[in-house]
């Protein structure tokens, strides 16, 4: 038996009706036996070391939400062949006050998505190389990028492309396997 754990999802896009999101629910539904917390980032006040004296209160709820997962997914679309601003943002947000991280030791998986064809290949290595830097082992295999992504969903945004549901019920699978590992 799979022990439970807490996940802390972080999609990079802030448009209500994202691929992300909407690819972030999908694989929640298909981990049944977790607890999934979707943390919000979009009112994250931009990272300005100056305000850490007195850190603005989204500040301090977003670092108090993903400092007790067990792990955490990453979700986000490709902006410009990189990742989101908001993205970075939260990263370097949660990465300080130094020392302090939230991320330090945290499992992590990051899917890229795109509704081209690259499904997100460059957003998914650029976050890779802040969570190596930040000491979150990330998922190695499978990786994912999902192209081509706007007909995998209905118009009440649930999955229909069964590919896609293979896909990520698998990655899905050596996510949580991976958690398990890098907790003994």
């Amino acid at each position: 038996m799979t022990a439970s754990y807490n996940i802390a999802v972080i999609t990079g896009s802030l448009r209500k009706e994202a691929f992300s999101r909407r690819l972030a629910m999908a694989a929640i539904k298909l981990a049944p036996g977790h607890k999934f917390d979707v943390v919000p980032i979009g009112d994250l006040p931009l990272f300005n070391q100056d305000l850490e004296q007195t850190p603005p209160a989204p500040w301090t709820t977003f670092r108090d939400r993903v400092r007790p997962a067990d792990a955490v997914l990453f979700v986000t679309p490709e902006y410009n062949r990189s990742m989101p601003g908001v993205l970075k943002n939260a990263i370097d947000v949660g990465s300080r006050p130094y020392g302090q991280s939230v991320w330090n030791g945290k499992p992590g998986a990051v899917i890229g998505t795109s509704p081209g064809a690259m499904g997100g290949f460059g957003a998914n290595h650029h976050l890779r190389q802040s969570l190596t830097f930040l000491n979150v082992p990330v998922l190695q295999q499978p990786e994912a990028y999902l192209g081509r992504i706007g007909g995998a969903f209905d118009d009440h945004g649930e999955l229909t492309d069964e590919s896609v549901r293979k896909f990520l019920t698998g990655f899905m699978e050596a996510f949580i396997a991976w958690i398990g590992q890098q907790k003994k």
